[in-house]
């Protein structure tokens, strides 16, 4: 009986084989031969032309490269940047965390806590969520919350930062943002009936934020909250806070038809 011919590979042939077709697939890294200075140069190359997303990777080779030196530290603060450009928001963030708790004596960390705070405070703070049909009620503003208190950290760590005044500009465009938010859900309780609910949030934005312009808005509703309320004493209490502090508000006589200064208004 003729003996069949096996066509199978031996053990070693075929475990031969898969390796060979294993490193024939896998890419080859083109820079393994440049050098710090190349990297850079191609990665700033990269960020110039838009491509982000491929100047990350190079901040990141750069990085171990060059480990130990004020060169890797920049391709940190570099890759942060390129992930916040390229929509990687929460990598960016978790990258200046990383930098700021390894390198805490660094003369950068202003920067880190500077880029940090822009960062969230380009996040979907809800700044306009009040000409929107969402229930105000639900919007989240910790994204506002968070970059005002990288801002403060900056501004209260290195007052004399070059980044520290546009800083302070940010907080407070931040604390009148978030001021109009609980003001609008204030005024979207009142209309739906919820009264003490409207005094809880106007009460809120009086005590967590000074000088914003919404806070005339809120000692109003105050006073129409406490007047459906039944609560005539301190109805009164609220108004004459209101006249006190804005002796030329017109929202005694047109009520929310009245125009006050722009929240958003820094001057």
């Amino acid at each position: 009986m003729p003996v069949a011919h096996s066509h199978r590979l031996p053990a070693a042939a075929l475990a031969a084989a898969l390796m060979l077709a294993a490193c024939s697939s896998t890419p080859k890294d083109k820079t393994a031969g440049w050098s710090p200075n190349r990297l850079r140069a191609q990665a700033r190359e990269e960020m110039s032309s838009g491509a982000y997303d491929k100047a990350i990777p190079l901040w990141e080779k750069l990085e171990g490269r060059a480990a130990g030196t004020p060169l890797a530290q920049q391709a940190e603060l570099e890759k942060a940047y390129s992930q916040y450009k390229d929509g990687q928001k929460d990598e960016a963030v978790a990258t200046l965390d990383r930098f700021m708790r390894l390198h805490p004596a660094s003369p950068a960390v202003d920067y880190a806590l500077y880029m940090k705070g822009v960062i969230h405070f380009n996040d979907d703070l809800g700044l306009f969520s009040f000409i929107s049909r969402q229930d105000l009620s639900e919007r989240d503003q910790n994204a506002a919350k968070k970059a005002f208190e990288s801002f403060r950290e900056l501004v209260e760590r290195f007052p004399d930062s070059r980044y520290a005044p546009d800083a302070r500009e940010r907080m407070r465009y931040t604390i009148n943002s978030l001021a109009q938010y609980e003001v609008h859900v204030a005024r979207y309780y009142y209309r739906k009936g919820a009264y003490v609910a409207a005094v809880n949030r106007a009460q809120q934005a009086l005590k967590d934020y000074r000088d914003a312009p919404a806070l005339e808005e809120a000692l109003y509703i105050l006073t129409l909250a406490y007047e459906k309320l039944g609560m005539d004493d301190l109805r009164d209490d609220a108004r004459r806070v209101l006249q006190a502090n804005y002796p030329d508000s017109s929202y005694i006589e047109r009520g929310f038809k009245a125009k006050s200064k722009p929240w958003w208004q820094l001057w």
